[in-house]
Parts: structure tokens; C-alpha cells; sequence
């Protein structure tokens, strides 16, 4: 997000467009208004299309995100990039269109957004764990002693999981897309290898904030806090979103991770890691 916002603007007076699109993963992200808080939050400037019939999704043979697709003055793909990274090389195919198109532009360095927290540009050389969905309808490496129940409440156990293994400790309802806390002081566990250690979480149908504090090996965070932690590990579910919540400050290694939340009603989605 921080790159592509910098290319439109830099390159808006040469000839460049550029269009989002917003295709959905999860049910929440349907709805209109959390879009326009995103591109708000996000301080996106250039149109976004709704996507929610997958039809633009479907036009394209798409199956990542994120993709990015460049398209010449005569509306044909020339270049398209599935998934993080490769920045320099599309901003390079970026200015070698335009000056197809016409554009004199001068040569310049590539844009070098200073991106923090979620935004930053994941690890990927130390990325050993991967998205990762607590839904039953894609659930995966569940390693709580009891099995999963669909769509019913349940009380939950976990030891240490092993490697991407994930747990849930508490009473909690598992739907299609995410897992629900149905009394407080409920936990996930994870055990991952990355730099960073996302979790998509959302307050529910009350949209009451939820509390919640994040161990790593059993203690606090520390320097190894998110942006959406403190040292302590505390922090707040507030909206429905991605929360970053680890950010290993030195070497990478595997961590067991632990989300204890204080509240009732916290729906956990996905894990992701960068």
C-alpha cells in the first residue's frame, strides 16, 4: 500500500492511473462502510472498485492478493506482479510505460516510502509460517485437545502447539470464517517463524472495544511489541481489521505466541505473518 500510494502521486502528471480494486476474503469486508474506513485509515487518494461479486476478480483469472497489474495506453496488460515485494521492478516497468506513452520524464531514484507497523515490508527471507484461518470452512494445524465443533460453543484446551500449529483456550463458537469468544478470558496460542505476526480481529455485533495481552514465550513483549501492543503487551480490539501484534526486534527464531483476551465476543479471523 505504501509504494502504490507513492507511485500515483508521483507519477500522476505523467500519464499514470491508478485504480484499486477491493476484493473480499472475509463477510465484514463487504460492507461499504469498513471500506471507506479502510481508504480513510489508509489515506488512500486514488478510486477503489468494489469488487464483490468477484466479477473484476474473475476477468482478471486472479487468485492473489496482492496483484498488481500495469495496462498500456492502448489497454493491454504488460506486466503484472502476484503477491509482496518486487517493488523496484514494477516501479521500473511503471516508468518505461509512460515513456512508451510519450511521458519526457527525467530518470529518478524509486520511490522509498518510510511504511510502519502493518504497512512495512514483510521479512520475507525469514517467513517460515504461513496465513493461517480459524474458521472451520479452511481451519488448518487445529491443536487444541478437544476437536472442533462447527458452529456450536465449546470449551477449548491447548498445550504448546508445535510449529504453525495454533490452539484455542476457553469457551468459544467456531463459525465458517472465524472464531468467537463466548465468555472472557479466553486465549489463542501459535507457535510461528517470521518477523512479524499479524491477526485480523474484530469486536463483533456489539462493537464493544475487547481488551486483550499478548505473551511471547510466555512473557511480555518487550522490544518485540507490535504496533498494536505496548511493551506490556496490552492492547485493544477497537474495530475489525488486521492488528499487528509481534514485531521480533532481533534475530528471527521461533516464538510461542499467546492472545489472552480480558472480554467477551472478540471474533478472531487469520493469522498472517511478514
Amino acid at each position: 500500500m505504501p509504494f502504490v500510494r507513492a507511485w500515483a502521486e508521483k507519477y500522476k502528471d505523467q500519464g499514470l492511473v491508478v485504480i484499486g480494486v477491493h476484493a473480499p476474503e472475509f463477510a465484514f469486508e463487504k460492507k461499504i462502510d469498513n471500506v471507506k474506513k479502510a481508504v480513510g485509515d489508509f489515506k488512500i487518494g486514488y478510486p477503489v472498485a468494489i469488487d464483490n461479486d468477484y466479477k473484476i476478480w474473475r476477468a482478471f483469472e486472479n487468485s492473489y492478493w496482492p496483484a498488481h497489474y500495469l495496462i498500456d495506453a492502448k489497454g493491454q496488460i504488460r506486466y503484472h506482479h502476484f503477491g509482496e515485494g518486487n517493488y523496484r521492478q514494477t516501479e521500473q516497468a511503471i516508468q518505461d510505460l509512460l515513456r512508451e506513452a510519450g511521458s519526457d520524464m527525467a530518470a529518478s531514484a524509486p520511490v522509498a516510502p518510510d511504511a510502519k507497523g502493518a504497512e512495512a515490508s514483510p521479512d520475507l527471507k525469514n517467513i517460515r509460517s504461513g496465513e493461517t484461518y480459524l474458521g472451520y470452512k479452511r481451519a488448518t494445524n487445529f491443536a487444541s485437545r478437544e476437536t472442533l465443533r462447527a458452529d456450536a460453543a465449546r470449551d477449548y484446551s491447548v498445550e504448546t502447539p508445535n510449529l504453525n500449529e495454533w490452539g484455542l483456550l476457553g469457551t468459544w463458537t467456531i463459525g465458517a470464517e472465524q472464531a468467537r469468544l463466548d465468555q472472557p478470558d479466553g486465549s489463542i496460542a501459535y507457535r510461528f517463524s517470521a518477523r512479524d505476526l499479524h491477526l485480523v480481529l474484530g469486536s463483533g455485533s456489539s462493537g464493544k472495544p475487547v481488551r486483550f495481552q499478548v505473551t511471547i514465550d510466555g512473557k511480555a513483549p518487550g522490544a518485540d511489541h507490535g504496533a498494536d501492543t505496548d511493551a506490556d503487551g496490552n492492547g485493544t480490539v477497537t474495530s475489525t481489521k488486521l492488528y499487528q501484534l509481534v514485531r521480533q526486534s532481533g534475530d528471527v527464531e521461533a516464538r510461542n505466541f499467546e492472545i489472552r483476551f480480558l472480554d467477551p465476543g472478540v471474533e478472531a479471523y487469520a493469522f498472517t505473518f511478514g
